[in-house]
């Protein structure tokens, strides 16, 4: 039953489709038929196309992501203990957070070149303040408790942090990186919109150029179930640490 109850909404949503197709309401050219769009995905498989596109965003998604995790991280966790690198910091960060990262693309490709540089760059930036922001509002709200039993011990810095900080934090830190992915992916279809000659987003916009709406679809489909398999993967991670922890 718990089930169902997820799949109501998405089956009323495939039955109104269904019926506005029959009835011949909406033109086909903006509104294909489930069928056709089986069709283009099937298609698109064998053709091998469509691997090669998910390969394509899923390896440039990945590197920005695991590159923004590494650097969001280690930054929250600087400013977290070094008030002073938080203050000499702080201005630039905030300055390039409140950018929208799709309009740095334009200097991105004037900077970085056409390759893949720009798109992945365009993913860092997406992502990384999600996981900077969670990583250090994660330490720094700590129970002071937890401090204080760490100097009754005579805890080294090391100690602190490996036995009490990152424990404590873990949960938090852990929600920015799935946060952060979630941004990462819309991002690099926004990317790849504009700026690309492979990938999903590619797939989107050259098939939108032809007017194969049903291509558009499977490319939107594409998108939502592995961004919904990935997000729950990363939610199934994260509880399972939290239990743990």
């Amino acid at each position: 039953m718990n089930w169902f109850s997820y799949a109501v909404l998405p089956l009323l949503i495939f039955v109104s489709w269904v019926i506005a197709c029959i009835s011949g309401a909406i033109p086909t050219i903006l509104l294909p038929t489930p069928q056709s769009v089986l069709e283009a995905f099937c298609l698109a498989v064998k053709d091998g196309s469509l691997v090669h596109n998910i390969l394509a965003s899923a390896l440039r998604s990945l590197s920005g992501f695991f590159l923004a995790a590494f650097f969001g991280v280690s930054l929250g966790l600087l400013f977290a203990y070094n008030k002073t690198a938080h203050r000499m910091g702080y201005v630039a960060v905030e300055a390039i957070r409140v950018t929208p990262p799709l309009a740095l693309i334009p200097l991105l490709i004037l900077w970085l070149g056409i390759d893949e540089a720009p798109k992945i760059a365009i993913v860092f930036l997406s992502s990384f303040f999600p996981i900077y922001m969670n990583s250090l509002t994660a330490v720094k709200t700590i129970d002071p408790k937890l401090i204080e039993v760490g100097k009754l011990m005579n805890f080294s810095r090391w100690e602190e942090f490996r036995l009490l900080t990152l424990p404590a934090s873990l949960p938090g830190i852990l929600t920015g990186l799935r946060l952060g992915f979630g941004y990462s992916w819309r991002a690099l279809v926004g990317a790849e919109l504009i700026a690309a000659s492979s990938g999903l987003g590619f797939l989107i916009s050259e098939s939108a150029e032809f007017a194969k709406t049903e291509t558009v679809f499977v490319g939107i489909f594409t998108i939502v179930i592995l961004g919904i398999l990935a997000d729950n993967l990363l939610s199934f991670l994260v509880k399972r640490e939290t239990k743990h922890g």
